[in-house]
C-alpha cells in the first residue's frame, strides 16, 4: 500500500473514531435532559439544573423551552435511535406549554410571566419549535403558528420595531447586533428546508440577512465586529470594538448553509476565510487553549467581566463550523482545526461522572460553575453540535474511498 493510501485509510479511521465518540456523547447528553428536566405536572422543561441534575430554580426561560422542543423533534426525526414516543411526547408537552403562554422571556413554572425581554429571540426559538413540531407530528396548527410568528418577526426587524416596546433613546446609537440577521437567516433555513413554497417566499430575505451579516467584516477584512451601524459602518467606543469569536463562528456555519443552498463557491471561500479562520486565529487562547468569550478589536481589556472565560457554546459552534467547512471544501486545515477544538472541548467541558457538559470554565480551563443549565444554557448547543457532527462525520465516511491508481510495471530491458 502506498503512503498516500495509508494516510487516507488512517484519516478514515480517525473520522470513524470521532463519529463513535460523538454519538456516545450525544446519547449521554440527551439521557441527562430526559432524566432531569421534564416537568410532568405543567409541561415544558426545567433548565436550572445542578451538576447532578437537581433542579435549583423552577423558572422557565422561553427561549430555552423553544430550543429543547426543537432539539427533541430534530433528534426524533433524524436519528432512528431517538425515534421513540417518550422524546416526542415530551416535545409535544413543551410545545403545548409554549402555545398556552407564548413568548414572555421568563415564566413561572405554571406559565405566569415574570419578565419580558424586548428582543426577538424568544419568538425566534418559538418559531423553530413550532416548525419542528409540525415536521415531527404532521399537525398543521404548529406550522400555522410558526409562519405567523415568522411574519411578525420579519415585520419587527425590517419595518417597525415599536411592537417590541423598545423605544429608541436619544443618546443610543442605531446599532445592529450580528445576532439579529443571524437568527433570521437561521429561520429562513429552518422554515424553507421542508417547504418549497416557503423557501421561495424567503429567498430575498435570506439574501438580505446574509448581506447584513457580511457587513460585520470590518477594518479591511481583518476583523469581525459584533455590532455595526445600520448602514454597515464601525461604531465608536467599546460597543464598536466588541468581538465574540464563538458568535462569528456560528454566523460562519449559518452562512455556509446559505452558500450551499445558493451554490456559490466564491462566497463560501470568503465565509471560510472571514468567519471561520479569522475569528479562530484571533480568538484562540495561545497560552491555555480554548476560545476567549469576548475580545476588543484594539486589544483594550474588554468591559465584559467574563471576557477571558471559556464557555460551552462557542466551542460547540466551532466544532460545527470547521467540520462543515471541511465537508464542503475538503481543506485539510479545517479538519485539523475541528480536531483541535473537539479535543479541547471533550477534555475540558464534558462531565464523565454525571453527564452533560459544564458551561463555564476559567481561562485556565478549570470549572468555574458546576451547573449544567441555567437562564442561558439548556438542551440545545451541546446536543445540536453533537447531532450535526455525527451526521457530517457519517456523511464523510459514506463517501467512496479513493480508488488506488495502478502503478505501471516497468518493462524489462530487451522486452518488446
Amino acid at each position: 500500500m502506498s503512503k498516500g493510501l495509508r494516510d487516507m485509510e488512517k484519516e478514515r479511521e480517525t473520522l470513524q473514531a470521532w463519529k463513535e465518540r460523538v454519538a456516545q456523547e450525544l446519547d449521554r447528553v440527551v439521557a441527562f435532559w430526559m432524566e432531569h428536566s421534564h416537568d410532568q405536572e405543567h409541561g415544558g422543561f426545567f433548565t436550572c439544573l445542578g451538576r447532578e441534575g437537581r433542579v435549583y430554580d423552577d423558572l422557565k426561560y422561553v427561549w430555552l423551552q423553544g430550543r429543547q422542543v426543537w432539539m427533541y423533534c430534530r433528534l426524533y426525526r433524524t436519528f432512528q435511535r431517538f425515534h421513540h414516543s417518550q422524546l416526542l411526547n415530551a416535545a409535544k408537552a413543551g410545545g403545548e406549554f409554549l402555545l398556552r403562554y407564548k413568548c414572555a422571556f421568563v415564566l413561572t413554572r405554571d406559565g405566569r410571566p415574570v419578565k419580558v425581554q424586548r428582543t426577538i429571540f424568544s419568538e425566534c426559538f418559538y418559531t423553530m419549535a413550532m416548525n419542528e413540531l409540525w415536521r415531527a407530528t404532521g399537525e398543521v396548527r404548529y406550522q400555522t403558528e410558526a409562519v405567523e410568528m415568522m411574519d411578525q418577526i420579519v415585520h419587527w426587524v425590517r419595518e417597525d420595531a415599536s411592537g417590541l416596546g423598545r423605544p429608541q433613546l436619544q443618546g443610543a446609537p442605531t446599532a445592529e447586533p450580528m445576532a439579529v440577521p443571524m437568527m433570521l437567516l437561521n429561520l429562513v433555513e429552518q422554515l424553507g428546508e421542508a417547504d418549497e413554497e416557503l423557501a421561495g417566499k424567503y429567498t430575498e430575505l435570506g439574501d438580505w440577512c446574509a448581506q447584513r451579516i457580511l457587513q460585520h467584516v470590518q477594518r479591511d477584512g481583518q476583523a469581525v465586529l459584533e455590532n455595526v451601524s445600520e448602514d454597515g459602518k464601525e461604531l465608536s467606543g467599546c460597543l464598536g470594538r466588541q468581538q465574540n469569536p464563538g458568535h462569528a463562528l456560528e454566523a460562519g456555519w449559518f452562512l455556509l448553509r446559505h452558500c450551499i443552498r445558493k451554490g456559490d463557491p466564491e462566497l463560501r471561500a470568503h465565509v471560510v476565510d472571514k468567519f471561520l479562520l479569522l475569528p479562530f486565529r484571533s480568538g484562540w487562547d495561545p497560552d491555555h487553549g480554548g476560545l476567549f468569550y469576548f475580545q476588543d478589536a484594539d486589544d483594550f481589556c474588554p468591559t465584559q467581566l467574563e471576557w477571558a472565560m471559556k464557555l460551552w457554546w462557542p466551542h460547540s459552534e466551532a466544532m460545527i463550523a470547521f467540520l462543515m467547512g471541511y465537508s464542503e471544501s475538503g481543506d485539510p486545515v479545517l479538519l485539523r482545526l475541528f480536531y483541535q477544538v473537539a479535543e479541547y472541548t471533550f477534555r475540558q467541558f464534558r462531565d464523565p461522572e454525571y453527564g452533560e457538559w459544564f458551561g463555564y470554565l476559567s481561562r485556565e480551563g478549570k470549572v468555574a460553575l458546576s451547573i449544567k443549565g441555567g437562564p442561558f444554557k439548556g438542551c440545545f448547543h451541546v446536543p445540536r453540535c453533537l447531532a450535526m457532527c455525527e451526521e457530517m462525520l457519517g456523511a464523510l465516511l459514506s463517501r467512496p474511498a479513493p480508488t488506488p491508481t495502478p502503478v505501471p510495471t516497468p518493462a524489462r530491458r530487451g522486452a518488446e
